[in-house]
């Protein structure tokens, strides 16, 4: 039964990233995107720290116990987390300057076949050839989802891939891909570790970093961004609250499975906000969307049975 424990987590992650997506676009106007990312781990820590205790409690593990093996190697992997999935946010935003925003987006979505590779490099994360499939099936089929339904998407997808909007939204999943091994490294780095007590553990950590670098940086170079943050905290405590929690449930997920595995399933977070689209704003969708959300959900089934 434990070996399928990180299905439900990941799913409950995915989800909990839905809502906090939500709220983070309501922010947005008032502090930009940036700030809106701060606040993602600057309100999102208090409640990290909170969500490891309970966890440390629940565990009965000492507190003690994550200090005395952490050592370089963690230290190393868990920047790498922290600093990668900042550079993710800020390509992906770049992305979205770019005129094609749609191929942007699309190519952004290899994250998942680019985690399945540096998994296997730099952690020796196994992968099947099931698995594999099933990888490049839910990619395929976000990436066909996020084209725009007006567009060509064999011109898009093959043809434009070395356009400046290509390039970044390649980079941003590779950047993604970094952050979601280096997190998945840190943590095994803890082992004997129990699971919970780790995947906590380093996410304080890493919150605690993202906060410093990206909190740091508005503050050098526009105060009046980090000013804006910390007026808003009324607001911004909720996003902070769904952050943290849907991190801690990724980082759950980390220590149980391989990164590749888990990012793929959590691209069940698409089919929840289509079904959101649906059903509030009775939305049709295009052929290729259909055929796009079968592909995804056709994956996801793939990635869970191919162990």
């Amino acid at each position: 039964m434990t070996a399928w424990i990180w299905v439900p987590i990941t799913i409950f992650a995915a989800l909990l990233q839905t809502l906090r997506n939500t709220a983070q676009r309501h922010l947005v106007d008032r502090v930009g995107t940036l700030g809106a990312t701060l606040v993602r781990f600057l309100y999102g820590l208090p409640f990290a720290v909170a969500i490891a205790l309970l966890a440390w409690s629940v565990r009965d593990v000492p507190v003690d116990a994550a200090w005395r093996l952490a050592g370089p190697k963690f230290f190393f992997w868990m920047v790498v987390g922290a600093a990668a999935q900042i550079a993710a946010t800020a390509l992906l935003l770049r992305a979205m300057k770019e005129r094609n925003f749609a191929l942007a987006v699309a190519y952004s979505k290899t994250e998942g076949i680019q985690i399945a590779v540096f998994g296997l490099v730099f952690l020796d994360d196994p992968l099947t050839w099931a698995a594999a499939a099933a990888i490049v099936a839910a990619s395929l089929g976000v990436m066909m989802v996020s084209v725009h339904k007006n567009a060509a998407l064999r011109q898009l997808l093959i043809g434009g891939w070395t356009t400046r909007a290509a390039l970044y939204g390649i980079a941003s999943g590779t950047a993604f891909a970094l952050a979601a091994v280096g997190f998945r490294g840190a943590i095994l780095d803890l082992a004997p570790l129990d699971f919970l007590a780790a995947a906590t553990y380093t996410l304080v950590w890493a919150q605690l970093t993202q906060t410093v670098l990206l909190g740091g940086w508005l503050w050098l170079f526009d105060r009046a961004v980090a000013a804006a943050v910390m007026r808003a905290w009324r607001v911004s405590a909720l996003a902070g609250f769904l952050g943290a929690s849907a991190s801690a449930l990724w980082f759950t997920a980390f220590a149980l499975e391989p990164a590749a595995h888990v990012r793929t399933l959590g691209m069940v977070e698409l089919i929840f906000s289509y079904a959101v689209s649906a059903r509030l704003f009775r939305e049709k969708f295009a052929l290729r969307e259909l055929a796009g959300l079968v592909l995804l959900m056709a994956g996801l089934v793939g990635i869970v049975l191919a162990r």
